[in-house]
Protein backbone atom coordinates (compact mmCIF):
# COMPACT_ATOMS: atom_id res chain seq x y z
CA UNK A 1 0.00 0.00 0.00
CA UNK A 2 1.23 3.80 -1.00
CA UNK A 3 -0.13 6.77 0.56
CA UNK A 4 0.77 10.08 -0.46
CA UNK A 5 0.54 12.07 2.52
CA UNK A 6 -0.19 15.43 0.78
CA UNK A 7 -3.27 16.55 -1.11
CA UNK A 8 -0.24 17.08 -4.27
CA UNK A 9 -1.09 15.04 -7.27
CA UNK A 10 0.58 11.33 -7.49
CA UNK A 11 3.27 12.29 -10.25
CA UNK A 12 7.00 11.30 -9.37
CA UNK A 13 8.83 13.86 -9.95
CA UNK A 14 12.26 15.69 -8.55
CA UNK A 15 10.35 16.93 -5.49
CA UNK A 16 8.56 13.50 -4.44
CA UNK A 17 10.70 11.39 -2.08
CA UNK A 18 9.63 7.61 -2.02
CA UNK A 19 10.13 5.92 1.51
CA UNK A 20 10.11 2.33 2.60
CA UNK A 21 9.54 1.15 5.65
CA UNK A 22 8.48 -2.63 7.36
CA UNK A 23 6.33 -3.55 10.38
CA UNK A 24 4.57 -1.44 12.46
CA UNK A 25 6.48 1.87 12.16
CA UNK A 26 4.77 2.87 9.25
CA UNK A 27 1.92 3.22 10.87
CA UNK A 28 3.44 5.69 13.31
CA UNK A 29 5.40 7.50 11.13
CA UNK A 30 2.00 8.78 9.08
CA UNK A 31 1.84 10.59 12.26
CA UNK A 32 4.96 12.23 11.93
CA UNK A 33 5.55 12.97 8.44
CA UNK A 34 2.75 15.73 8.01
CA UNK A 35 5.31 17.93 10.45
CA UNK A 36 8.07 17.13 7.84
CA UNK A 37 6.23 18.04 5.15
CA UNK A 38 5.14 21.63 6.63
CA UNK A 39 9.05 22.26 7.25
CA UNK A 40 10.09 21.08 3.76
CA UNK A 41 7.27 22.13 1.40
CA UNK A 42 8.69 20.90 -1.78
CA UNK A 43 9.48 17.57 -0.14
CA UNK A 44 6.30 14.86 -1.03
CA UNK A 45 6.70 11.78 1.06
CA UNK A 46 5.18 8.97 -0.77
CA UNK A 47 5.21 5.67 2.24
CA UNK A 48 5.11 2.23 1.39
CA UNK A 49 4.67 -0.10 4.27
CA UNK A 50 6.35 -3.55 3.70
CA UNK A 51 5.27 -6.73 5.68
CA UNK A 52 7.82 -7.95 7.80
CA UNK A 53 7.41 -11.04 6.29
CA UNK A 54 8.12 -9.98 2.97
CA UNK A 55 10.42 -7.20 3.32
CA UNK A 56 13.81 -8.95 3.16
CA UNK A 57 13.27 -9.95 -0.12
CA UNK A 58 11.36 -6.95 -1.65
CA UNK A 59 14.19 -5.45 -0.65
CA UNK A 60 16.36 -7.36 -2.58
CA UNK A 61 14.24 -8.00 -5.45
CA UNK A 62 14.17 -3.96 -5.73
CA UNK A 63 17.76 -3.91 -5.76
CA UNK A 64 18.44 -6.54 -8.58
CA UNK A 65 15.83 -4.63 -10.82
CA UNK A 66 16.85 -1.39 -10.17
CA UNK A 67 14.18 -0.30 -8.82
CA UNK A 68 14.73 0.96 -4.87
CA UNK A 69 13.07 3.32 -3.47
CA UNK A 70 15.41 6.46 -2.74
CA UNK A 71 14.98 5.51 1.25
CA UNK A 72 14.01 2.94 3.56
CA UNK A 73 14.01 1.56 6.72
CA UNK A 74 16.72 -1.57 7.62
CA UNK A 75 16.92 -3.57 10.31
CA UNK A 76 20.59 -3.35 11.51
CA UNK A 77 21.68 -7.03 10.79
CA UNK A 78 20.49 -6.79 7.08
CA UNK A 79 22.51 -3.92 6.52
CA UNK A 80 25.67 -5.72 5.97
CA UNK A 81 24.10 -7.17 2.83
CA UNK A 82 22.83 -4.85 1.12
CA UNK A 83 26.60 -3.03 2.00
CA UNK A 84 28.24 -5.73 0.56
CA UNK A 85 25.90 -5.74 -2.55
CA UNK A 86 26.92 -1.60 -3.27
CA UNK A 87 22.83 -1.37 -2.75
CA UNK A 88 23.71 1.78 0.15
CA UNK A 89 25.13 5.45 -0.39
CA UNK A 90 27.66 6.22 2.19
CA UNK A 91 26.96 9.18 4.76
CA UNK A 92 29.95 9.89 6.48
CA UNK A 93 30.03 13.42 4.53
CA UNK A 94 27.00 14.20 5.49
CA UNK A 95 27.22 13.34 8.68
CA UNK A 96 30.23 15.71 8.79
CA UNK A 97 28.12 18.45 7.80
CA UNK A 98 25.24 18.29 9.90
CA UNK A 99 23.66 19.88 12.50
CA UNK A 100 21.57 17.34 13.51
CA UNK A 101 23.28 14.04 13.51
CA UNK A 102 26.16 13.94 16.14
CA UNK A 103 27.49 10.42 16.29
CA UNK A 104 28.80 11.27 20.04
CA UNK A 105 25.08 11.56 21.19
CA UNK A 106 24.44 8.03 19.48
CA UNK A 107 24.80 4.64 21.78
CA UNK A 108 28.33 3.96 20.59
CA UNK A 109 27.57 -0.10 19.68
CA UNK A 110 24.06 0.91 18.10
CA UNK A 111 26.23 3.01 15.81
CA UNK A 112 28.55 0.97 14.84
CA UNK A 113 25.94 -1.31 13.55
CA UNK A 114 25.64 0.97 10.72
CA UNK A 115 29.62 0.99 9.68
CA UNK A 116 30.28 -2.12 7.23
CA UNK A 117 34.33 -2.39 5.96
CA UNK A 118 35.09 1.41 7.72
CA UNK A 119 32.23 3.37 5.85
CA UNK A 120 29.21 4.27 7.63
CA UNK A 121 26.18 3.34 5.67
CA UNK A 122 22.77 4.22 8.37
CA UNK A 123 21.71 6.37 10.81
CA UNK A 124 20.48 4.31 13.67
CA UNK A 125 16.39 5.34 13.69
CA UNK A 126 15.38 2.90 16.94
CA UNK A 127 17.38 0.26 18.90
CA UNK A 128 16.03 -2.54 20.43
CA UNK A 129 17.91 -5.01 22.98
CA UNK A 130 17.19 -7.90 25.35
CA UNK A 131 16.82 -7.87 29.03
CA UNK A 132 14.83 -9.18 32.03
CA UNK A 133 11.57 -8.45 33.10
CA UNK A 134 10.84 -10.13 36.40
CA UNK A 135 7.97 -10.55 39.45
CA UNK A 136 9.64 -8.45 41.75
CA UNK A 137 7.10 -9.83 44.66
CA UNK A 138 7.78 -13.25 43.65
CA UNK A 139 11.47 -12.46 43.96
CA UNK A 140 10.82 -10.56 47.88
CA UNK A 141 9.02 -13.67 48.67
CA UNK A 142 11.89 -16.28 47.88
CA UNK A 143 14.36 -13.37 49.93
CA UNK A 144 15.69 -11.20 47.46
CA UNK A 145 15.74 -8.00 47.73
CA UNK A 146 17.04 -7.09 44.52
CA UNK A 147 17.27 -8.70 40.44
CA UNK A 148 20.60 -10.51 39.96
CA UNK A 149 23.88 -8.70 38.95
CA UNK A 150 25.49 -11.77 37.96
CA UNK A 151 25.16 -14.94 36.80
CA UNK A 152 25.95 -16.67 40.04
CA UNK A 153 23.14 -15.04 41.74
CA UNK A 154 20.79 -15.38 38.78
CA UNK A 155 21.63 -19.23 39.51
CA UNK A 156 20.64 -18.89 42.76
CA UNK A 157 17.64 -17.11 42.14
CA UNK A 158 16.77 -19.15 39.39
CA UNK A 159 17.13 -22.33 41.62
CA UNK A 160 14.77 -20.72 44.44
CA UNK A 161 12.13 -20.03 41.74
CA UNK A 162 11.70 -22.85 40.47
CA UNK A 163 9.32 -25.59 41.20
CA UNK A 164 9.04 -28.20 38.11
CA UNK A 165 6.85 -30.83 40.22
CA UNK A 166 4.17 -27.83 40.07
CA UNK A 167 4.49 -26.96 36.71
CA UNK A 168 6.62 -23.44 37.77
CA UNK A 169 10.12 -22.48 36.21
CA UNK A 170 12.15 -19.57 37.16
CA UNK A 171 12.49 -18.30 33.19
CA UNK A 172 11.06 -19.01 29.80
CA UNK A 173 13.83 -19.26 27.50
CA UNK A 174 11.63 -20.74 24.11
CA UNK A 175 13.97 -22.79 22.37
CA UNK A 176 13.14 -21.82 19.06
CA UNK A 177 14.63 -18.11 19.94
CA UNK A 178 18.23 -17.42 19.46
CA UNK A 179 18.40 -14.09 20.99
CA UNK A 180 18.79 -15.03 24.78
CA UNK A 181 21.92 -17.31 23.73
CA UNK A 182 23.14 -15.01 21.13
CA UNK A 183 22.62 -12.33 24.13
CA UNK A 184 24.58 -14.46 26.80
CA UNK A 185 27.04 -15.60 23.85
CA UNK A 186 28.04 -11.95 23.35
CA UNK A 187 29.28 -10.84 27.57
CA UNK A 188 31.89 -13.52 26.21
CA UNK A 189 35.19 -11.82 25.40
CA UNK A 190 35.51 -14.26 22.71
CA UNK A 191 34.29 -13.09 19.21
CA UNK A 192 31.41 -15.27 17.39
CA UNK A 193 33.54 -15.21 14.39
CA UNK A 194 37.43 -15.06 14.00
CA UNK A 195 39.13 -14.23 11.09
CA UNK A 196 37.72 -11.24 10.03
CA UNK A 197 34.04 -12.96 9.83
CA UNK A 198 35.79 -16.26 7.60
CA UNK A 199 34.62 -18.75 10.27
CA UNK A 200 32.74 -19.21 13.33
CA UNK A 201 34.62 -19.28 16.50
CA UNK A 202 31.92 -21.37 18.43
CA UNK A 203 34.56 -23.79 20.16
CA UNK A 204 36.01 -20.71 21.83
CA UNK A 205 35.99 -21.10 25.61
CA UNK A 206 33.90 -18.30 25.45
CA UNK A 207 31.00 -19.52 23.45
CA UNK A 208 31.16 -22.82 25.30
CA UNK A 209 30.25 -21.05 28.75
CA UNK A 210 27.73 -19.56 27.12
CA UNK A 211 26.47 -22.63 26.04
CA UNK A 212 26.68 -24.06 29.55
CA UNK A 213 24.93 -21.66 31.47
CA UNK A 214 22.01 -21.99 28.71
CA UNK A 215 21.63 -25.62 28.66
CA UNK A 216 22.10 -25.74 32.51
CA UNK A 217 19.33 -23.84 32.99
CA UNK A 218 17.31 -26.41 31.29
CA UNK A 219 19.10 -29.53 32.66
CA UNK A 220 18.43 -28.18 36.07
CA UNK A 221 14.74 -27.76 35.31
CA UNK A 222 14.86 -24.35 35.74
CA UNK A 223 13.57 -23.66 32.25
CA UNK A 224 10.87 -25.83 29.98
CA UNK A 225 12.36 -27.19 27.61
CA UNK A 226 9.12 -25.69 24.59
CA UNK A 227 9.23 -23.72 21.69
CA UNK A 228 7.23 -20.20 21.77
CA UNK A 229 4.59 -21.96 20.20
CA UNK A 230 4.53 -24.45 22.73
CA UNK A 231 4.58 -21.37 25.56
CA UNK A 232 1.36 -19.88 24.61
CA UNK A 233 0.21 -16.97 26.56
CA UNK A 234 3.48 -15.63 27.96
CA UNK A 235 1.91 -12.63 29.67
CA UNK A 236 -0.66 -14.62 31.39
CA UNK A 237 1.89 -17.16 32.41
CA UNK A 238 4.64 -14.59 33.36
CA UNK A 239 0.87 -12.87 35.35
CA UNK A 240 0.04 -16.37 37.42
CA UNK A 241 3.62 -16.91 38.35
CA UNK A 242 4.39 -19.84 36.19
CA UNK A 243 7.55 -17.81 35.35
CA UNK A 244 9.60 -15.43 37.32
CA UNK A 245 12.15 -13.88 34.81
CA UNK A 246 11.41 -13.27 30.74
CA UNK A 247 14.01 -12.35 28.74
CA UNK A 248 12.83 -9.90 26.08
CA UNK A 249 12.18 -6.69 24.38
CA UNK A 250 11.18 -3.08 25.55
CA UNK A 251 7.76 -3.66 23.27
CA UNK A 252 7.06 -6.09 26.23
CA UNK A 253 6.37 -3.28 28.59
CA UNK A 254 3.29 -2.21 26.70
CA UNK A 255 2.52 -5.80 26.14
CA UNK A 256 2.83 -6.01 30.07
CA UNK A 257 0.56 -3.35 31.00
CA UNK A 258 -2.41 -3.77 28.31
CA UNK A 259 -2.38 -7.40 29.26
CA UNK A 260 -2.21 -7.75 33.24
CA UNK A 261 -5.06 -6.51 35.34
CA UNK A 262 -4.22 -2.75 37.39
CA UNK A 263 -3.91 -5.01 40.62
CA UNK A 264 -0.50 -6.66 39.64
CA UNK A 265 1.24 -3.95 37.89
CA UNK A 266 3.15 -3.23 40.71
CA UNK A 267 4.42 -6.77 40.61
CA UNK A 268 6.21 -6.99 37.74
CA UNK A 269 9.93 -4.53 36.76
CA UNK A 270 12.48 -5.00 34.56
CA UNK A 271 16.15 -4.84 34.90
CA UNK A 272 19.38 -5.01 33.08
CA UNK A 273 20.92 -8.51 31.99
CA UNK A 274 23.47 -9.92 34.78
CA UNK A 275 27.01 -11.07 33.30
CA UNK A 276 29.17 -13.69 34.36
CA UNK A 277 30.94 -11.69 37.22
CA UNK A 278 28.95 -8.57 36.89
CA UNK A 279 26.61 -6.32 34.90
CA UNK A 280 26.63 -7.65 31.54
CA UNK A 281 26.34 -6.90 27.99
CA UNK A 282 23.14 -7.54 25.84
CA UNK A 283 23.04 -7.65 21.70
CA UNK A 284 22.82 -3.95 19.51
CA UNK A 285 19.35 -4.52 17.75
CA UNK A 286 17.84 -2.05 16.36
CA UNK A 287 16.57 -0.26 12.69
CA UNK A 288 18.39 2.18 10.92
CA UNK A 289 17.89 4.70 7.82
CA UNK A 290 19.51 4.35 4.93
CA UNK A 291 19.17 6.21 1.27
CA UNK A 292 19.90 3.61 -1.57
CA UNK A 293 22.91 4.80 -3.73
CA UNK A 294 20.44 5.24 -6.79
CA UNK A 295 18.09 7.32 -4.94
CA UNK A 296 16.90 9.92 -7.31
CA UNK A 297 16.00 12.52 -4.26
CA UNK A 298 19.10 11.84 -1.99
CA UNK A 299 18.70 15.47 -0.62
CA UNK A 300 15.73 14.99 0.40
CA UNK A 301 15.89 12.13 1.82
CA UNK A 302 18.70 13.24 4.11
CA UNK A 303 16.38 16.01 5.16
CA UNK A 304 14.21 13.37 6.09
CA UNK A 305 16.43 11.36 8.37
CA UNK A 306 17.96 14.42 9.95
CA UNK A 307 13.90 15.24 11.46
CA UNK A 308 13.75 12.13 12.38
CA UNK A 309 16.48 11.73 13.96
CA UNK A 310 15.71 15.22 15.96
CA UNK A 311 15.21 14.19 19.78
CA UNK A 312 12.22 15.52 19.92
CA UNK A 313 10.41 13.69 17.26
CA UNK A 314 12.22 10.71 18.33
CA UNK A 315 10.82 11.14 21.87
CA UNK A 316 6.72 11.68 20.22
CA UNK A 317 7.75 8.21 18.37
CA UNK A 318 8.78 6.23 21.26
CA UNK A 319 5.48 8.00 22.62
CA UNK A 320 3.22 6.41 19.56
CA UNK A 321 5.06 3.12 19.42
CA UNK A 322 7.35 2.44 22.12
CA UNK A 323 10.43 1.82 20.01
CA UNK A 324 13.18 3.37 22.13
CA UNK A 325 15.49 6.19 20.55
CA UNK A 326 19.30 5.56 19.87
CA UNK A 327 20.25 8.98 20.93
CA UNK A 328 21.04 9.58 24.97
CA UNK A 329 19.54 13.47 24.35
CA UNK A 330 16.21 11.52 23.14
CA UNK A 331 15.75 10.13 26.57
CA UNK A 332 14.89 13.53 28.64
CA UNK A 333 11.58 13.79 26.70
CA UNK A 334 8.28 13.24 28.81
CA UNK A 335 7.51 9.69 28.67
CA UNK A 336 10.96 8.75 28.38
CA UNK A 337 12.20 10.38 31.36
CA UNK A 338 9.68 9.44 33.64
CA UNK A 339 8.68 5.85 32.98
CA UNK A 340 10.40 3.79 35.89
CA UNK A 341 10.00 0.21 33.84
CA UNK A 342 11.91 2.21 31.03
CA UNK A 343 14.68 2.74 32.99
CA UNK A 344 16.35 -0.50 33.11
CA UNK A 345 16.45 -0.28 29.28
CA UNK A 346 18.51 3.00 29.22
CA UNK A 347 21.31 1.23 31.47
CA UNK A 348 21.42 -1.47 29.31
CA UNK A 349 22.23 0.54 26.37
CA UNK A 350 25.29 1.66 27.49
CA UNK A 351 26.54 -2.03 27.25
CA UNK A 352 25.32 -3.46 24.37
CA UNK A 353 27.38 -5.21 21.72
CA UNK A 354 26.43 -5.68 17.88
CA UNK A 355 26.78 -8.83 16.07
CA UNK A 356 29.76 -10.00 13.79
CA UNK A 357 28.91 -7.70 10.86
CA UNK A 358 28.79 -10.35 7.94
CA UNK A 359 25.29 -10.61 5.74
CA UNK A 360 25.21 -13.95 6.58
CA UNK A 361 24.60 -13.53 10.15
CA UNK A 362 21.13 -14.63 10.59
CA UNK A 363 21.89 -17.97 8.99
CA UNK A 364 24.00 -18.30 11.26
CA UNK A 365 22.13 -17.45 14.26
CA UNK A 366 19.42 -19.79 13.17
CA UNK A 367 21.91 -22.64 13.25
CA UNK A 368 23.29 -21.88 16.46
CA UNK A 369 19.78 -22.09 17.95
CA UNK A 370 18.78 -25.34 15.90
CA UNK A 371 22.24 -27.01 17.47
CA UNK A 372 22.06 -25.37 20.55
CA UNK A 373 17.77 -27.19 20.88
CA UNK A 374 19.20 -30.74 20.33
CA UNK A 375 21.95 -29.73 23.44
CA UNK A 376 19.29 -28.93 25.51
CA UNK A 377 17.42 -32.20 24.51
CA UNK A 378 20.70 -33.88 25.85
CA UNK A 379 21.22 -35.52 21.88
CA UNK A 380 24.73 -33.32 22.05
CA UNK A 381 27.70 -32.57 24.44
CA UNK A 382 28.31 -29.01 25.34
CA UNK A 383 32.00 -29.69 22.77
CA UNK A 384 29.75 -31.59 20.13
CA UNK A 385 27.07 -28.75 20.11
CA UNK A 386 30.00 -26.14 19.63
CA UNK A 387 32.07 -28.26 17.08
CA UNK A 388 28.72 -28.94 15.13
CA UNK A 389 28.05 -24.84 15.36
CA UNK A 390 31.31 -23.98 13.54
CA UNK A 391 30.62 -26.88 11.53
CA UNK A 392 27.56 -25.17 9.74
CA UNK A 393 28.66 -21.77 10.39
CA UNK A 394 32.06 -22.29 8.11
CA UNK A 395 29.61 -23.70 5.71
CA UNK A 396 27.67 -21.02 5.61
CA UNK A 397 30.70 -18.48 5.40
CA UNK A 398 32.45 -20.68 2.50
CA UNK A 399 31.47 -17.78 -0.36
CA UNK A 400 32.08 -15.16 1.82
CA UNK A 401 35.77 -17.04 1.74
CA UNK A 402 35.91 -17.24 -1.47
CA UNK A 403 34.78 -13.37 -2.20
CA UNK A 404 37.48 -12.25 0.15
CA UNK A 405 40.46 -14.09 -0.98
CA UNK A 406 39.49 -13.30 -4.54
CA UNK A 407 39.03 -9.96 -3.81
CA UNK A 408 42.69 -9.64 -2.08
CA UNK A 409 44.63 -12.14 -5.12
CA UNK A 410 43.20 -9.36 -7.61
CA UNK A 411 44.56 -6.42 -5.13
CA UNK A 412 47.92 -8.08 -5.25
CA UNK A 413 47.96 -8.68 -9.16
CA UNK A 414 47.11 -5.17 -9.36
CA UNK A 415 50.30 -4.39 -7.29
Amino acid sequence: MAICLTACSSQTDSHTLTFWTIGREGEAITQLLPAFERENPGIHVVLQQLPLSAAHQKLLTAFAGDSTPDMTQLGNTWLPELAALGALEPLQTRVAHSSVVHPDDYFSSIWSTNVYDGVLYGIPWYVDTRLLFYRSDLLKAAGFDAPPRDWTQWRRMLAALSHPERGVYGILLPTNEYEQLMSLALQQPDPLLRDGGRYGNFESAGFKRALTFYVDTFRLHQAPPITNIEAGNPWEEFGRGVYSFYFSGPWNIGEFRKRLPAAEQADWNTAPLPGPEGPGASVAGGSSLVIFRKAKNKQAAWKLIEYLSRPDVQGRFYDLLGDMPPRRRSWNQGGLRNDPKIQAFREQLERLKPTPPVPEWEQIANEMQLVAAQAVAGDLTIDQAAADIDRRADRILEKRRWMLDHARHAASEAL
